[in-house]
């Protein structure tokens, strides 16, 4: 095995939404008649399933040590394949990509996660992988909402691009002394959350119920408590034109959630990204928090396991559990490898029961692999095995964000983060906001459908 550490120090190249536009055309165009050669021209090939392949780590340094031990594993039982690490940190692999895409070098295999997805497959660069897993034995082994929110976020034509390897699902943490001693159920209803809310916060002791998400990474966390109130199913009305963003009961579920600013959360909230929201909650007396499971081991250190507890989001009226989708990662193989066969090999591998727990067990998420999320450690880590039940008992509903839409990281931070501010600080309505949302995302998604079509 060769580990490399090298990483990307050139900038974006592709930061506006009319390049990732312009892919999508360049796409489209390839589509309708162009050889289908791939980005940069080299469709690649299989090649003879033996010899070395390259790997590009999607969280170089974080997951470096379990990809090594992951690695060293497929070496072992496969010992014609020689696999070389590149670990690259997760704020420069997108940049690192698209830089290869374009002048060339990519990887036989890396990691492809949701947010990305769309723009590298826009360029052509991604090999469809449905074929491959038809035909493999993890066909039917895997989470299925994982594997369909890959496929939405691939582009919109339901194509899959990459292969699930685990979900970093939300979670609601909520301090069992704080609830114990004010006589509290637990918040896993919309009901008894904005109850807690309430009663919890004592302003003039700086207790507060809850902490908001106000600064850089609000929006997810926002469309995630309205959706989860409103019960409302789909990001889009049946024809997919129109967003149901500004939906009424989407409105009235926003204005509620962000009514508890300042009566029931600090008003340092407004600006709070989630690493300052998850230190407030780690070292104050708030009640409850949103974010993921990546902060469970935060909480840990901080608090002692026996003071919290991480449940999946609240359920609605009707005792159904409806959110957006969670960042899901996965592993594409890049249409210009020489040796697909082994780069296949080896995400076949990455992804079976044994390697797939292995990895979820050290980043602490969700596996993709459904006999993995009944592995003995999950019931070790109770956030975990909860999201994973959740996932995969049918109780919830995903809501798909359209990660699709060139415009869609650019509607969803820079366009309305500050907006979001405005409707916090009492100066836009939730109303006006959800409305140029929803105008923003109807004529991205006009736009995206016209070029496609």
């Amino acid at each position: 095995m060769k580990i490399s550490n090298r990483t990307s120090t050139t900038g974006r190249r592709r930061t506006t939404a009319a390049v990732a536009l312009g892919a999508v055309l360049a796409l489209t165009v390839t589509a309708c008649g162009d050889d289908g050669s791939g980005a940069g021209g080299d469709k690649g090939a299989e090649g003879s399933g033996t010899g070395k392949i390259v790997f590009w780590d999607n969280n170089g340094g974080v997951r470096t040590d379990v990809w090594k031990e992951i690695i060293a594993a497929f070496e072992k039982e496969h010992p014609d394949i020689d696999v070389e690490y590149v670990g690259i940190a997760a704020t420069e692999y997108q940049s690192k990509v698209d830089t290869a895409i374009q002048g060339g070098g990519l990887p036989d295999v890396g990691g492809v996660g949701a947010a990305m997805l769309a723009g590298f497959a826009a360029q052509d660069a991604l090999e469809p992988l449905d074929e491959r897993l038809a035909g493999s034995p993890l066909d039917g082994r895997l989470n299925k909402d994982m594997v369909e929110s890959l496929k939405a976020a691939g582009g919109g034509d339901g194509t899959l691009y990459s292969v699930p390897t685990s979900a970093n699902n939300g979670v609601l943490y909520y301090r069992t002394d704080l609830f114990d001693k004010a006589g509290l159920a637990e918040p896993t209803t919309w009901d008894a959350f904005y109850e807690a809310a309430g009663k919890l916060t004592r302003s003039g002791r700086n207790e507060f119920g809850y902490t908001i998400r106000g600064g850089a990474g609000s929006i997810a966390q926002a469309l995630d408590a309205m959706y989860g109130q409103s019960g409302i199913t789909s990001f889009w009305d049946e024809g997919r034109e129109k967003t149901t963003v500004n939906d009424p009961r989407n409105v009235e579920a926003l204005e509620k959630y962000a009514a508890l600013y300042k009566k029931a959360t600090p008003a340092a909230d407004v600006n709070n990204d989630f690493t300052k929201m998850v230190a407030q909650w780690d070292s104050g007396t708030i009640g409850m928090v949103n974010h993921n499971l990546g902060s469970y081991q935060d909480h840990v250190k901080a608090l002692g396991a026996d003071k919290f507890r991480g449940i999946p989001q609240p359920t609605g009226a009707s005792g159904k559990r409806v959110q957006v989708s969670n960042p899901v990662d996965g592993l594409g193989v890049f249409k210009s490898s020489k040796n697909k066969e082994a780069a296949w090999t080896f995400v076949e591998f990455a992804l079976s029961r044994a390697q797939n727990s292995r990895f979820n067990e050290s980043a602490g998420q969700v596996p993709s692999h459904t006999d993995a999320a009944k592995d003995e450690w999950i019931s070790r880590a109770e956030p975990t095995k909860l999201a994973a039940q959740a996932l995969n008992d049918g109780s919830t509903t995903i809501v798909q964000l359209p990660y699709y839409l060139p415009d869609w990281n650019t509607i969803s931070k820079a366009d309305n983060e500050p907006n979001f501010q405005k409707v916090l600080l009492g100066k836009m309505s939730a109303k006006a906001f959800l409305d140029t949302m929803a105008k923003q995302l109807d004529a991205a998604q006009a736009e995206w459908n016209e070029h496609k079509g």
